[in-house]
């Protein structure tokens, strides 16, 4: 078990540490991004800033005589200008679409690149939005994605000596594929270092990390052992008080745990029934012995007061939070089907589930055991007397379970008071508590 425990933990600290790599592969490389991103657009926003300015100072007795903008005169000027200083582009891309506005939002000049092949698209887009005033100082940066092509958009306000406005001039960059190699390969390049940096790092801290969780684990072991071993005890030892042995206790645990894989009942479901049917009856360390054990049938007043068993066991297992989850066995395993049980008088699934499969194991074990005044019933006759309790004492569909499994049960252990049926509960604890070392840690 020590080495299935180790293999599971390596296991789960291979894939803990895996996916913490990926996180830190997809965030170092959406920062990449970002950071790449960003400095394209600040590319663009500082080549329309320089262009704008050389050209509004090209433009200056233009901006500062008292006449309106003309779209014919701004046009030869910017034609004079794009002559005069050249194409406007980096390697990051180049403006695409360049537009200039009177202080009203009317269009005075609209010059772009009529062979690009998004013109259209980037034409379309500035027609549909609203336009807004600027102040001298004012400058707008817009990043959009059109039909896959990534573009900014820089409005910059031109304004005369004097600092008034006289017009805005829009400019879209559209960032080249050059630009878009250089995001991918950026990108590519900080995740081969972040995974080189993980895998460094993996390998000094690895063998680190696995001795203190291989540490971990078996401290996590030698403390479940002990609670385990303490809850045999525990059980056993009102087991004793009720009888001469013991194996009354794991024979209904090993039943109980056979029927629950039966029906599909969870892992988590099945660790929690162990617990409670070793600790079903621990609530009669709280009863006298003249009652416990009188050898005859209990009268009202007496059989009143052997009841309080139950709330005696949840007071029990209340004081351990480890116990917490078998109180369902021990607070309602007297509960019948038909509502006729105690302490509660619950009714069909009313009943917690675990009560419901425990209650047909006990009752079973009980019949088909010897006790001082009683011999063991054989199976037909034990299953007959369960099936009249159909509806009333038990669970039906739990009961069709049980039929399918109880012959089995019955002949490897009812009735033996030998160390088979604590053998096998051994077997069954070690694979709902130790198997897996995602249940331990």
């Amino acid at each position: 078990m020590s080495n299935q425990l180790t293999r599971s933990v390596h296991r789960l600290l291979f894939r803990r540490l895996s996916v913490a790599a990926l996180l830190l592969c997809l965030l170092f490389g959406s920062i990449a991004y970002v950071n790449d991103q960003q400095r394209i657009e600040d590319d663009a926003v500082q080549l329309a800033v320089v262009r704008t300015d050389q050209f509004q100072l090209y433009i200056r007795d233009l901006l500062d005589a008292s006449a309106p903008l003309a779209a014919e005169q701004l046009r030869i000027k910017l034609r004079e200008f794009s002559d005069a200083t050249g194409t406007a582009s980096i390697r990051s891309g180049r403006f695409v679409l360049v537009r200039i506005y009177a202080p009203d939002g009317a269009l005075l000049l609209d010059s772009g690149d009529n062979d690009f092949p998004g013109i259209d698209t980037v034409r379309s887009t500035i027609d549909a939005a609203p336009f807004k005033a600027m102040s001298a100082d004012a400058i707008e940066v817009v990043s959009a994605r059109l039909k896959g092509q990534p573009y900014v958009g820089i409005e910059v306000p031109m304004a005369n000596t004097a600092g008034k406005v006289r017009g805005q001039i829009l400019g879209v960059f559209a960032v080249s594929a050059e630009a878009m190699a250089d995001l991918r390969s950026g990108i590519l390049t900080t995740l081969l270092y972040v995974i080189g940096l993980i895998f460094a790092t993996l390998l000094v801290l690895y063998p680190i990390i696995r001795n203190l969780l291989d540490r971990l684990s078996n401290t996590a072991i030698k403390l479940l052992d002990s609670n385990l071993q303490v809850l045999q005890a525990l059980g056993g030892a009102i087991a004793k008080r009720d009888s001469d042995t013991d194996a009354h206790n794991y024979r209904v645990s090993v039943y109980s745990v056979c029927l629950a894989e039966a029906t599909g009942l969870s892992r988590q479901g099945i660790r929690s029934l162990i617990k409670g049917a070793l600790l079903h009856d621990v609530g009669k360390l709280g009863i006298r012995d003249n009652i416990l054990l009188k050898p005859g049938k209990l009268d009202d007043d007496e059989f009143t007061i052997m009841k309080t068993h139950v709330e005696h066991g949840l007071e029990i297992a209340d004081r351990a939070d480890w116990l917490q989850d078998a109180q369902p066995v021990i607070g309602a395993h007297h509960e019948k089907y038909g509502g006729t049980g105690y302490p509660l008088g619950l009714h069909g699934s009313d009943i917690p589930l675990n009560a419901r499969i425990f209650a047909i194991c006990d009752v079973f074990d009980a019949l088909t055991s010897r006790r001082p005044y009683k011999d063991p019933m054989p199976l037909d006759e034990s299953l007959k007397i369960m099936e009249s309790g159909r509806g009333m004492h038990f669970d039906p569909e739990l009961l069709d379970a049980f039929a399918k499994i109880a012959a089995e049960l019955y002949a490897t252990y009812s009735g033996k008071d030998d160390d088979s049926a604590r053998q096998r509960l051994d077997v069954i604890t070690d694979e709902y508590f130790k198997a897996s070392a995602a249940d331990l840690l």
